[in-house]
């Protein structure tokens, strides 16, 4: 088959897709990846044929705006900044899509391309298959991403309907935009406000989960064309060498402890980078601290905290004694493989949602809201993971049971069985 995949958002919500795409090219299929500008040479690096759309992931990200919008956690305002910055890329994206899903016979999308994802499928009458990075098919198991999970146990019924109100609030608020794109790039009529997805797109279709069942198992009440694969893990090169300082830290003591936010940015990176070096401090810990794309920076570091660059999680995690993070959904799935404990600190979106997951399964201590972090109450947090014998075995006993999924494979048998 002809396969493309829209892959959008921060690194963390593409990797995955690139290991899909890899996965599909080496059972025979020809896939094409479509993606913004700024990943033209991870997904080249890969062996996958790119197709760029306008827009740059991590300029977005650093933008002042969704700095301060991120920090403060308001998820009324979060979801309103997403689905503008959203609505004013969506004809670009369009534009740049039409040309690149024109003779496919198959196209996958994720949660953040879902909207241009219809469109085009609308437009060339192809078949969509959605495969998700988080869960999204409504259930009575455990409440809507978009409600907060520091909610009580509100029972079944509150957690079906927070998902049909929560997925019916984005579709009205980014639809007369959408509808806009779609009529003025596509020529295709309005859509309505209240079908997410048409049902001739995907009817008979399965929809692909890409996370592990050992960490969110198939609630009972999805259907079984709802496939929960495993994580779809994009590897280091084999030939990746970490630095020499990296490599010599590691070895100049005990397994330090990891604090990276990924692509989370901070109105005041100095201050969060104080506050963490503070945190390791009281804990008389060694720490890695991750700059990323929040840009977290401190002159004068301590012998005790090493600033590092972008590293592969797969090769250093496993080297660390407990993972801090945002609880970003790739982040997560990198800290419960490598079996050690996680302390999660959610920003927005599906970030509490992983954290409460991550504390719900006893491999981390309980999430600490960005908007609350302290020092001590990080110190706190540290202190548990790296001292709480029965946390630190259960995350090693998750991480041996998510080492032995294959979720590409499993996935890849999923998709080759449409080609039938």
């Amino acid at each position: 088959m002809r396969i493309a995949i829209i892959a959008l958002g921060s690194r963390g919500d593409v990797q995955p897709y690139i290991a899909l795409g890899r996965g599909l090219k080496k059972a025979g299929h020809a896939v094409r990846l479509i993606a913004t500008q700024d990943f033209e040479t991870l997904v080249k690096s890969h062996g996958l044929e790119f197709w760029s759309i306008r827009g740059n992931s991590q300029e977005s990200i650093e933008g002042r705006e969704w700095r301060e919008v991120s920090e403060k956690g308001n998820l009324i305002v979060i979801m309103s900044q997403l689905i503008k910055h959203a609505l004013r890329s969506a004809i670009e994206w369009l534009e740049d899509a039409l040309i690149a899903c024109q003779g496919m016979d198959l196209l996958i999308t994720g949660s953040v391309g879902l909207s241009i994802g219809i469109a085009l499928a609308e437009k060339y009458h192809l078949p969509l298959l959605q495969a998700h990075l988080i869960p999204l098919t409504p259930t009575k198991t455990f409440p809507s991403l978009g409600i907060p999970q520091t909610l009580p146990n509100l029972g079944g019924m509150f957690n079906l309907i927070s998902h049909q109100l929560i997925l019916l609030m984005m579709i009205r608020a980014s639809r007369p935009m959408l509808n806009q794109a779609r009529q003025k790039v596509l020529g295709l009529p309005r859509a309505s406000l209240f079908d997410s997805t048409p049902a001739s797109l995907s009817k008979g279709f399965p929809t692909l989960y890409g996370f592990s069942p050992s960490v969110v198992p198939a609630p009972a009440d999805w259907r079984a064309d709802n496939h929960v694969t495993g994580y779809w893990f994009l590897d280091s090169a084999d030939d990746w060498t970490p630095p020499s300082a990296l490599l010599n830290f590691l070895q100049a003591g005990p397994p330090p402890v990891y604090v990276g936010f990924g692509s989370m940015s901070s109105r005041n990176p100095q201050e969060t980078a104080d506050l963490v070096v503070n945190a390791i401090k009281k804990t008389n810990q060694r720490a890695l601290l991750f700059s990323g794309w929040g840009g977290l920076h401190k002159k004068n570091m301590p012998d005790s905290v090493l600033m590092i660059d972008s590293t592969p999680h797969d090769w250093l995690f496993p080297r660390v004694a407990a993972v801090v993070h945002h609880g970003g959904a790739g982040t997560t799935a990198a800290g419960l493989r490598a079996g050690v404990p996680s302390i999660v600190i959610p920003f927005l979106i599906d970030q509490p949602f992983w954290g409460r997951r991550v504390y719900d399964l006893g491999v981390g201590p309980a999430p600490i809201p960005r908007r609350k972090l302290t020092a001590d109450r990080l110190a706190q947090a540290i202190q548990e993971a790296v001292t709480n014998t029965a946390m630190r075995q259960r995350a090693a006993e998750l991480g041996s049971k998510i080492r032995a999924e294959d979720g590409i494979a499993n996935a890849v048998e999923v998709i080759q069985r449409l080609g039938r």
